[in-house]
């Protein structure tokens, strides 16, 4: 097995790496946290998004509180979802207040915010270690083939990712590699690069677009990533490989609006990480999506990881999961630099195992001619269930 932690000390370099995005999200004074069913819940301090039937409801809460009409700002980021934003409103007191009165979960909630950070929701579990370079196709994509949209980090420039094999517009590029003291990386620099390698290496049939909505560590807010959501139009695969608890457990409000966008009513689907906490009980979002009463529910395939024998022991599992794909010791794109003398990475996680999802998709849908038909195909066609789920090998 490789070393996932890497270097000669890896507990201590480990430890150090967690430290320092520790002290990020600390120094991030918008940010806050809240412990449920176990899970650490973070959002966007001082703000609550509301549907706009129970507008009037949130609004007598956050007056309630103890906030005056005057210090209410109100705007619509996305249409029918209004935003309430007052200095020191407590997000998750006003989120079960205004539910209690609309007596439905998912009218309103906090801007929750994603993470892909290693031990953390969503991302890669551990650090990467050198990998030997492995062979990928720089050839363009064949012709029709799927439109596959990644959101995730921004793309690192300099890697051994062929830039014949993707698309990404200039602010999507990432510019900061984060290293340490002793000129290790200690940020999620790559972790785009890695998760398009992925679906590179699996298939030719896929053309893929980078999009930026988390920063350097990982770090992206629930209105940013439906922003960009809302935005799309010519993609057919949406593949996510980050995600957030939430209060209570409920759907997030606004992932929810610009899902059912996206989805609903077209031949569409998103594929999404399952996270690496270990959970059994408790969904992770937007991969919770395909075990929420929501009509476009089967159109959201939720990931978990394996090693190849079983479910890998980091991996969340529960009934909202799909299936589940290989997220140990996966081998692929990641960036040039001293650390990485190929270029090339060994990382593991359920970041990792959703875009091998994608490259089957993308494959089958060159022969079914649908994105729906071919997400059934990779369901029907698994030649082996692990832990309970169909099983892509």
């Amino acid at each position: 097995m490789t070393d996932f932690q890497g270097g000669p000390d890896p507990t201590r370099r480990l430890d150090r790496w967690r430290q320092r995005r520790a002290a990020h999200l600390a120094g991030l004074q918008w940010l806050g946290t809240e412990t449920t069913g176990g899970q650490p819940v973070r959002y966007v301090s001082g703000e609550l998004l509301v549907v706009d039937e129970h507008y009037d409801d949130a609004r007598r809460v956050v007056e309630g509180l103890g906030h005056r009409a005057a210090d209410v700002a109100t705007d619509e980021p996305l249409p029918g979802v209004r935003r309430l934003r007052a200095p020191g409103l407590d997000a998750v007191r006003a989120t079960r207040r205004t539910r209690e009165r609309a007596s439905d979960g998912g009218v309103a909630g906090p801007n929750h915010v994603l993470l892909a950070s290693p031990y953390e929701q969503g991302g890669p579990f551990g650090r990467p270690v050198a990998a030997a370079a492995a062979a990928i196709d720089g050839s363009p994509a064949a012709d029709g083939a799927a439109r596959v949209v990644v959101m995730d980090t921004g793309v690192w420039a300099d890697s051994p990712l062929p830039a014949s094999r993707y698309q990404v517009a200039q602010a999507d590029y990432e510019t900061d590699v984060d290293v340490d003291r002793d000129n290790v990386i200690d940020s999620d620099v790559g972790h785009a690069n890695f998760i398009a390698g992925v679906v590179l290496q699996g298939t030719r049939q896929a053309q893929v677009r980078i999009v930026k909505v988390l920063d350097t560590f990982g770090v992206g807010t629930e209105l940013q990533l439906a922003l960009r959501i809302a935005a799309l139009t010519d993609v057919d695969v949406l593949s996510l490989s980050l995600g957030a608890y939430t209060v209570d457990g409920e759907p997030p409000v606004l992932l929810r609006w610009a899902l059912n966008r996206f989805l609903l009513g077209r031949d569409r689907v998103a594929v999404a990480a399952a996270g690496n906490d270990g959970v059994t009980d408790r969904p992770f979002w937007p991969a919770g999506f395909a075990g929420a009463d929501v009509p476009w529910r089967q159109q959201v395939l939720a990931v978990a990881a394996h090693d190849g024998q079983a479910l890998c022991p980091w991996s969340n599992s529960g009934p909202w999961v799909t299936l589940a794909a290989p997220g140990a010791d996966v081998v692929s794109t990641y960036i040039h630099h001293p650390e990485f003398g190929t270029g090339w990475a060994a990382w593991s996680g359920t970041s990792f195992a959703t875009p091998h999802v994608v490259a089957l998709i993308a494959e089958h849908a060159a022969s079914t001619g649908s994105v729906l038909s071919a997400a059934k195909q990779v369901m029907s066609s698994s030649p082996r269930s692990i832990g309970g789920y169909a099983a892509v090998l």
